[in-house]
């Protein structure tokens, strides 16, 4: 170890962590090219991987330790940064919209796109969690806007353009928490820091297709031991992914059943199908010693071969709609003979447009000694690409709040990007102003605002960044989420004030004053006038001071209300203050239980409909009736 020097900056390390083994790949770039240095393989003791995805931490973490020591050793390097790619099996893709309201008719600059899109983004992983079962942390891998429209008019760059009302449809990719968690800690197993990750089909696509050959409308299909990968590309760029869950392993399960062998005899008989022209020997599970014909095993393994074509197929025309101009075959499963044709066959395609991949590597990489042009490198090799030749001379690690930042793609990042692909949503950027609270109250709509967000801070490198700030290789980020307004909230007495005297009624029952209001309420009130003060007592006569006349008495008034109420006579007291009785008054007296009504109530005064606030008089005949 103190032999070893440190790992250079543009130095390239990739691991590809593959259900059947682990390939390290070293190689530093070279002009617009990756010079491979060296490349390493293991396979795993036992079954660590399951159709790509890691199972078993601590096993795949000790054989990626495995490969890395003997290229150290090779090598006389210290490794410890690495780059990785995720399996797509997990893939998860989803439609997302968001519209942006503007206050006024303005020019739509970078930063509103950003949030248009952020907000886009967020809104395709709630709907991915949208039944609430199953919420897990979703990674963003990628994303492409399908359609900007501004002002309901489709366009297709929003920047500098005029409106009021900006709109973006998005396809979003996103894989869940615990595969890019579980690759990270399989890593920090093998002492080693993951400086880029990417995907798998996206990597095994920058091996075999390279970027100038991407105008055509390409399919790369990348036959693994547990899962075949699939990336289309046209008009220059990546345009799908897919999966399908057949692969190499349904053929080397087919020769163990047809032969009575162990997993590993079965592999081993599979890859000796092109090399031997006669017999395979072999042991089975009883202990015997077996010649197996070519010709038995080749027929034995047409139908998981059919089978797999017809996946292939199937999925490059779900996501593509038609046959690709070309197809080009990657991994191990590759190799098998046969399966070119089958796929062309099924894709109803020339079988000359069906090729293996590996003669367009030369294109990205090149060796002094080393074989690369062979298909089962299409994965390894792109890992090793998407990093070095991205990133010409620097490992492209971000820090994020402290911690090395999760990236899925090299090129051009945004602060947005960044974000999202860490698991922070539009609301963690833009925040949400609380909800308004909408009342009704007396027949009037009244509407009382949330109080507004406290936005986001967002530095890079100490200073002051925007979501649409570019970030490179290196750089720091601190980012506080933005913290939501709190929602609009009224109690009855709120709403009505101090100075308010008398009932109220809320959605048609009397209620009190630090009742909770909420969305919708309907508000209804009979305002009365306040007692008037008691007046202070006059001060005491004094011997001396004659005492004073006696001031006329008003005539008595009647002490007493008579009315008829629901056909029954009902007599009130007079109230202490002199004011008159209301209907309102008069809800507590008719029996209904306001607390729990289903139905709307009719009031009627002498026969005729009348409002809460209706002033009554003497023998006034009321009816408060449900309906």
């Amino acid at each position: 170890m103190a032999d070893r020097k440190v790992q250079d900056q543009d130095l390239i390390f990739a691991l590809d962590i593959g259900t059947r083994s682990v390939v390290g790949v070293v190689g530093r770039p070279v002009g617009d090219r990756l010079k491979v240095i060296d490349v390493e393989m293991a396979e795993h003791g036992k079954r660590a991987m399951m159709d790509g995805q890691i199972d078993d931490i601590k096993q795949v973490g000790a054989l990626a330790r495995t490969v890395t020591e003997r290229l150290e050793t090779r090598l006389g390097v210290h490794l410890e940064r690495v780059c990785v790619a995720a399996a797509g099996r997990a893939l998860r893709t989803q439609k997302g919209s968001f519209t942006l309201e503007l206050p006024e008719e303005q020019s739509i600059d970078a930063e509103q796109i950003s949030r248009l899109e952020a907000g886009a983004v967020s809104a395709a992983e709630e709907a991915l969690q949208s039944d609430g079962s199953d919420r897990r942390q979703m990674f963003l891998v990628g994303y492409t806007v399908a359609q900007y429209r501004l002002d309901n008019y489709p366009m297709a760059n929003l920047q500098y353009h005029t409106g009021r009302k900006a709109e973006a449809d998005v396809v979003a990719t996103f894989l869940p928490g615990e595969v890019v968690e579980s690759l990270y800690a399989a890593m920090r197993n093998a002492g080693l820091q993951v400086s880029s990750m990417t995907l798998e089909p996206i990597a095994a696509m920058n091996a075999a297709i390279p970027a100038e050959l991407r105008l055509l409308n390409l399919a790369m299909v990348d036959i693994g031991a547990g899962t075949t990968d699939i990336a289309l590309c046209r008009d220059g760029s990546v345009v799908g992914y897919t999966m399908a869950t057949v692969a190499g392993d349904e053929v080397t399960e087919a020769i163990m059943r047809s032969f009575l062998v162990d997993f590993r005899t079965a592999e081993e008989i599979k890859r000796s199908i092109g090399e031997s022209d006669e017999l395979i020997r072999c042991r089975n599970i009883l202990g015997q010693e077996e010649r197996v014909a070519v010709s038995e095993v080749v027929q034995v393994i047409q139908e998981p071969m059919d089978k797999l074509a017809d996946a292939i197929a199937k999925q490059i025309l779900g996501v593509n709609g038609t046959p690709p101009s070309a197809v080009f075959l990657a991994g191990g499963g590759s190799k098998l003979a046969g399966l070119r044709e089958k796929v062309a066959i099924q894709l109803e395609m020339d079988e000359k447009r069906v090729a293996i991949a590996g003669n367009n590597f030369a294109l990205s990489v090149f060796a002094d000694s080393l074989d690369l042009e062979r298909p089962e490198y299409a994965t390894p090799l792109g890992i090793a690409i998407s990093a070095g030749l991205g990133l010409l001379n620097d490992s492209y690690v971000v820090i994020l709040n402290g911690q090395t930042a999760k990236l899925f793609r090299n090129g051009v990042l945004t602060l947005q990007d960044i974000l999202l692909m860490n698991g922070y949503s539009y609301a963690d950027m833009v925040g949400k102003t609380g909800k308004s609270l909408n009342l009704t109250l007396d027949g009037k709509r009244m509407v009382f605002r949330g109080e507004p967000a406290v936005p986001a801070v967002l530095r890079v490198n100490g200073e002051e960044a925007t979501l649409s700030s570019v970030v490179h290789a290196g750089d720091e980020i601190s980012f506080i989420p933005a913290r939501h307004g709190e929602d609009a909230r009224r109690t009855l007495g709120e709403l009505l004030g101090e100075n308010f005297y008398g009932k109220a009624m809320v959605n048609n029952a009397i209620s009190p004053m630090d009742r909770q209001l909420v969305q919708g309420d309907v508000v209804l009130t009979l305002r009365q006038a306040p007692p008037p003060p008691k007046p202070e007592a006059p001060p005491a006569a004094t011997p001396w001071t004659a005492a004073p006349v006696p001031a006329a008495r008003p005539a008595p008034r009647p002490q007493e209300v008579h009315l008829t109420l629901n056909g029954r006579p009902l007599v009130l007291p007079r109230k202490e203050d002199g004011s008159p009785y209301y209907l309102m008054d008069l809800l507590e007296h008719s029996g209904i239980d306001f607390e729990h009504l289903d139905r709307t109530v009719r009031l009627e005064v002498n026969g005729v409909e009348r409002g809460f606030q209706h002033t009554l008089k003497e023998q006034d005949s009321v009816s408060i009736t449900l309906t």
